[in-house]
């Protein structure tokens, strides 16, 4: 059982800080983050985006229970999904941008902290008011978590290029343009290498 020491409480403070941070600097810069754009929610309302989250986030929720795992319940699953779908495609679309320096350095900022309470900071604090101790699943957790988070960003990226086929959204400089969006029959053959994924991920835990 993950007690209180005194590095947990040095790690809960340390990203509390930069929590409070980001938000901060999420209201300062809101006009130029593209998360708040109402171009983003156009791109993420697409039905087959929708669709596909409602089925992902269905199944994490039902199964949280019989994994095995005291931590893992309808709640954190539920909103560590909702999470996930909202913020995912634009943090992943960013720190790729960034390594193409097309972003500034407080968007990444803002894009790696996001990143971090979705799949792991909101859970932490949960189970510590939740049961009165850190989780000690905490580090094996931003790695399972980040592994689902980063190909959730990819998946619901996909769009369509006339001439090019499939691509990832971000690499085009219209991203994020809601009228390059895919239809259900082509993204079959992508949901289905991203569910594989996911049960490989999941399984161990279900056994």
């Amino acid at each position: 059982m993950g007690l209180i020491t005194p590095p947990f409480i040095a790690y809960l403070i340390g990203y509390s800080l930069a929590c409070v941070t980001a938000v901060f600097l999420m209201f300062r810069v809101r006009h130029e983050l593209v998360l708040f754009q109402p171009a983003y929610w156009r791109f993420l309302r697409s039905p087959w985006k929708l669709v596909t989250f409602a089925i992902a986030a269905l199944a994490m929720t039902i199964m949280a229970p019989y994994t095995g795992d005291p931590t893992w319940d309808y709640v954190d699953a539920s909103f560590m999904s909702i999470a996930t779908f909202l913020t995912a495609p634009w943090a992943v679309a960013t720190l790729f941008l960034a390594l193409r320096r097309q972003v500034p350095g407080i968007h990444i900022y803002i894009a790696v902290c996001v990143w971090m309470f979705s799949v792991s900071w909101a859970y932490d604090v949960y189970i510590l008011l939740k049961h009165g101790y850190y989780p000690p699943t905490w580090l094996p957790n931003i790695v399972l978590s980040s592994i689902l988070y980063f190909a959730a960003g990819l998946f619901w990226n996909l769009q369509r290029k006339d001439g090019r086929g499939v691509v990832l959204g971000f690499m085009e400089p219209d991203w994020p343009d809601a009228a390059n969006e895919l239809g259900f029959r082509r993204v079959a053959w992508f949901a289905v290498p991203i569910m594989i994924l996911v049960t490989v991920l999941i399984a161990p835990f279900l056994i």
